[in-house]
């Protein structure tokens, strides 16, 4: 962590840096001194510098919206998106939750999707019948944080389902592509294929890119001790009119994320993510209790190791789960161990957290408010939408 005084010291560096700005000639000098700075930044993690201007630091009251259960009882909220666009079923800043637990709290036999709008009106979007899928997923349905709405209307899910709630009977799962009036119309399922815990989507004209994080790989036979076989994938879709998205790419851009069954949380490893400037794509690595990067995320080619580039390790964090990128470009995070949502900066340093009192359990995924200044969470311990503000 940085002390006072190394804060106040590359404070007054950084406004030294300033002042001498209005000579052109100085740019390159500036340049190196602030990447030197940065570059410390980084192999330090620690608290947010005096310069830095936070996200979450003006909001003060968390707000009950709804309830997250639907009427076939589902609860354990995971996934949770704003919707960007109105069509069919779907409108406009609603957001849409996926639950991982059925009626009797098993892991990984949820089915539904609840929609509820920012007044706190749920209403079901959409449940999902193994038994009438439109492909291969193998065995079944178990919805996780894994969830994206697309601009034309199509939503993504991630399904990573169990018999009976226990990990050992984990399967690998699949992607479930839904219509926007909640049909599922495709699956995508296979190769790198394998527990899709959570993802993030961005859409540009007709080409829509996931980057998806995958827990179970080896997880399963190896148990509570843990394994290196989290990886990040990237599929590319390709949509054409009213048809459904079609598959043009599926590539592994990271490897080497340490996971793990869990008796509580079923599975533990590379959970949120969220794609930066420039590429640069973060995810949260719940095992390693640490924010990773993986650069150059959309152009990646080959894939790089060993869990990504440590951008914060400890510090506030405390089993970080779900993951957006704030309007200022930081990366935002849910501790699932204390509650906490936690602001770090791209270099690493962070604010001070937010303790929303939902408790270690509480938290899972988050998105911002599309209207407003705030952030949407789902409170697990109260099967609850909560907005931070």
């Amino acid at each position: 962590m940085f002390d006072s005084a190394k804060d106040a010291a590359a404070t007054a560096a950084v406004r030294h840096i300033r002042r001498r700005t209005r000579n052109p000639l100085a740019r390159p000098a500036l340049l190196g001194a602030l990447g030197a700075l940065l570059a410390c930044a980084m192999l330090v993690p620690g608290t947010a510098l005096a310069f830095d201007q936070s996200f979450i630091g003006g909001f003060t009251t968390v707000t009950p919206i709804a309830s997250t259960v639907p009427e076939n009882g589902d609860v354990n909220p995971y996934g949770i998106v704003t919707v960007p666009s109105s069509i069919g079923s779907l409108v406009a800043g609603d957001l849409l939750i996926s639950n991982f637990n059925n009626s009797e709290n098993l892991q990984g036999t949820g089915s539904t999707i609840v929609q509820v709008t920012p007044g706190g009106k749920q209403s079901l979007f959409a449940q999902i019948n193994r038994a009438t899928l439109p492909g291969h997923c193998p065995g079944g349905v178990g919805l996780t944080t894994a969830l994206a709405a697309l601009p034309d209307g199509y939503v993504v899910v991630g399904s990573l389902p169990t018999s009976n709630g226990n990990s050992n009977t984990a399967q690998a799962g699949c992607l479930i592509v839904l219509n926007s009036a909640g049909h599922a119309v495709e699956t995508i399922s296979g190769g790198p294929i394998n527990g899709p815990w959570d993802l993030t989507a961005v859409t540009s004209g007709s080409l829509t890119t996931l980057f998806v994080t995958n827990v179970l790989n080896g997880t399963v036979a190896s148990g509570e001790t843990p394994t290196t076989g989290g990886t990040v994938v990237r599929i590319r879709l390709f949509s054409v009119g009213s048809q459904p998205p079609v598959v043009t790419s599926v590539h592994v851009i990271a490897t080497g994320f340490p996971e793990r069954t869990s008796a509580e949380a079923l599975v533990v490893g590379p959970t949120g993510v969220g794609l930066g400037p420039e590429g640069a794509l973060y995810v949260a690595d719940t095992q390693g209790n640490r924010v990773a990067v993986i650069p150059d995320a959309s152009s990646r080619q080959v894939a790089l190791g060993r869990g990504g580039i440590t951008v914060a390790k400890g510090g506030f964090l405390n089993g970080p789960l779900g993951l957006t990128i704030a309007p200022n470009g930081d990366i935002v995070t849910a501790n699932g161990d204390d509650g906490n949502i936690v602001e770090t900066t791209p270099v690493g340093a962070e604010f001070q957290p937010f303790e929303t009192a939902a408790g270690g359990g509480g938290l899972f995924g988050l998105t911002l408010d599309a209207a407003h200044p705030g952030i949407y969470f789902v409170n697990d311990s109260q099967n609850t939408l909560e907005l931070l503000h």
